[in-house]
């Protein structure tokens, strides 16, 4: 199943960047089976941990591609917020009761994240070539011609070698905030730069007087600014503080200085700070380009937009979009996507992103433009509101669980009526689709996820899943319907049956004899129809005994049946 590039290309993608991002999108198309290079104009990983947590949905994307255990294996497992405002601790926030199985979230460090992912990707018969910077490129009709200069550093000189070109079908600019791909591609934006605050910051061992487990983060939010206490792994903990930059300097901090702070903020005199790894200093700007794609060029994570540090989003954001178009390239390269397919990567992931902007500017000044009025009203609020900790991020949503795309052009429903419109809860087509115990054929307890992702065992499958309706009589119609989508060998049926009773030959069955999983997607007494996609969201909803509106989305997003 692996695609095939002809001799004139040096690969169907080429990747430009080593980051978090950049790494989990080589592994993505590793994982699909398409050929590939990722050039990195870094020599080395930086030693630093910048970005560091993983969100349950993230986590359930990288557990997609087989990416997530490698990377639980040396990380801290975080279940539980703790919330001060001027002293006064609001109800802590249990991150780990959400409806997934990655709950707990996983706090590592980017060096340590960046060193697993490449390791992923020797382990899958690629290699990161590092020392290697893009200088330009240019696009046709038929592919991408993309500029590779060799790169010498001398100290913070520069010197770039001998320039190679190659020939990719698609590129993906993966090179951050500054990235040459934005700018070529005329999307580069003037982010917006918010005066008078800087964030100070500190890897280092702490003693203080709180637990000293890493499975907790302390969020403290104090008369001139905010501070955070998070693990970093290695026995370390991250402090920072994003506040008012009055009588500050403008350099980065000493540990003394952290640790006075710290010792304020906390109102803890015993906290020492020992040992330190990264000390630094920065201010806050944000925005996002109008498109993450134009023809065969993409764009992902930071090459994409600039985020505010409220809520650690900004890594977890862009998993989505390194996953969501991994599949979505390896489809077309294979020819079993129309071209509808990729090009809803731009409108899904650019949307998502600005709507993530606001709700973090939002948090931002939530957070850090505060005063004596705003601490007021958020003081009442705490005592009525039990998620005000994680709405003080800009979100309630810290897990990304609701993520999705309701207006993605992917999405096609044909379920309607009153029941509908009273049962607003259930998943619609661009909302990630729930995982719901049932018992498999051997009565055995599962779930859905472990017949939603890779249905195939590695490439990109779509999942059908067949609602009987609690009906004892609606296998027949099921199994029409199921072979309504026959021609498309990656769209794999699963039966979900709360009355009707497989036999041979039926398609896998999944029991649900308590309803659990009808009631999730909203199933009432009507057989129905759910197609997921890779990246495990609805994509089309429909009713069983109307197979004909299934076989017309599939000719839709995959052609016809050749």
């Amino acid at each position: 199943m692996n695609a095939s590039s002809p001799l004139n290309y040096d690969a169907d993608v080429i990747i430009v960047g080593a980051g978090p991002i950049g790494l989990t999108s080589a592994c993505a198309l590793a994982h699909h089976g398409v050929k590939f290079r990722i050039f990195e104009e870094r020599h080395d990983i930086r030693p630093h941990s910048r970005a560091n947590n993983l969100w349950a949905r993230p986590q359930e994307l990288l557990d997609s591609i087989g990416l997530r255990d490698a990377l639980a294996e040396k990380s801290y497992r975080i279940t539980k917020v703790n919330t001060l405002l001027n002293g006064q601790p609001i109800d802590p926030v249990d991150l780990a009761d959400v409806a997934s199985p990655f709950g707990e979230v996983l706090y590592s460090g980017q060096d340590v994240i960046e060193t697993i992912l490449s390791e992923q990707i020797e382990a899958k018969g690629g290699r990161v070539e590092r020392g290697r910077k893009l200088v330009g490129f240019t696009q046709d009709g038929e592919g991408v011609t993309v500029r590779i200069a060799a790169v010498e550093t001398e100290g913070e000189e520069e010197r770039l070698g001998p320039v190679e070109e190659l020939r990719c079908r698609y590129l993906i600019g993966a090179d951050g905030g500054d990235s040459l791909v934005r700018q070529e591609l005329g999307l580069d934006f003037e982010p917006e730069k918010l005066p008078n605050r800087m964030n100070r910051q500190v890897d280092a061992k702490l003693s203080w007087r709180r637990a000293e487990a890493f499975d907790q983060l302390w969020f403290f939010y104090y008369p001139k600014g905010f501070c955070g206490v998070l693990p970093v792994w290695g026995g370390y903990h991250r402090l920072f503080f994003l506040a008012d930059d009055e009588g500050i300097p403008d350099r980065d901090p000493t540990l003394e200085e952290m640790q006075a702070i710290a010792r304020e903020v906390t109102e803890d005199e015993t906290l020492t700070l020992s040992d330190p790894i990264w000390l630094t200093h920065s201010r806050f700007q944000h925005g996002t380009a109008d498109h993450y794609a134009k023809h065969r060029v993409f764009l992902v994570g930071d090459a994409g937009h600039r985020t505010l540090p409220i809520g650690g989003q900004g890594m977890n954001s862009g998993l989505h979009d390194a996953i969501g178009l991994g599949w979505r390239l390896a489809m077309v390269l294979n020819g079993k996507a129309q071209p509808l397919v990729l090009s809803s990567y731009d409108p899904e992931r650019g949307g998502e992103h600005r709507g993530l902007d606001a709700r973090q500017r939002q948090g931002f000044h939530n957070s850090v433009y505060r005063g004596a009025i705003k601490d007021t009203a958020i003081g009442v609020a705490a005592k009525l509101m039990p998620s005000i900790g994680t709405l003080l991020q800009g979100t309630d949503d810290l897990q990304q669980l609701d993520v999705g795309y309701p207006e993605s052009p992917l999405n096609e429903d044909h379920l309607g009526g009153l029941r509908e419109w009273l049962n607003r809860r259930a998943p619609h087509c661009g909302a990630r689709a729930p995982d719901a115990d049932v018992v498999a054929g051997d009565g055995v307890r599962t779930t859905l996820f472990r017949h939603l992702y890779n249905p195939d065992g590695f490439s990109w499958g779509w999942s059908l899943l067949a609602f009987d309706g609690r009906r004892q009589d609606a296998l027949p119609e099921l199994r029409a319907a199921i072979a309504e989508a026959g021609g498309w060998d990656f769209v794999r049926p699963r039966l979900i049956l709360s009355a009707a009773v497989p036999e041979a030959g039926d398609a896998l069955a999944l029991s649900d004899l308590d309803g659990t999983a009808h009631a999730t997607y909203g199933i009432g007494a009507t057989s129905a129809l759910i197609l997921v996609r890779p990246d495990g969201h609805i994509a089309f909803r429909g009713p069983a005994d109307k197979p004909q509106h299934l076989r017309a989305y599939c000719e839709r997003m995959f052609g016809p049946v050749g």
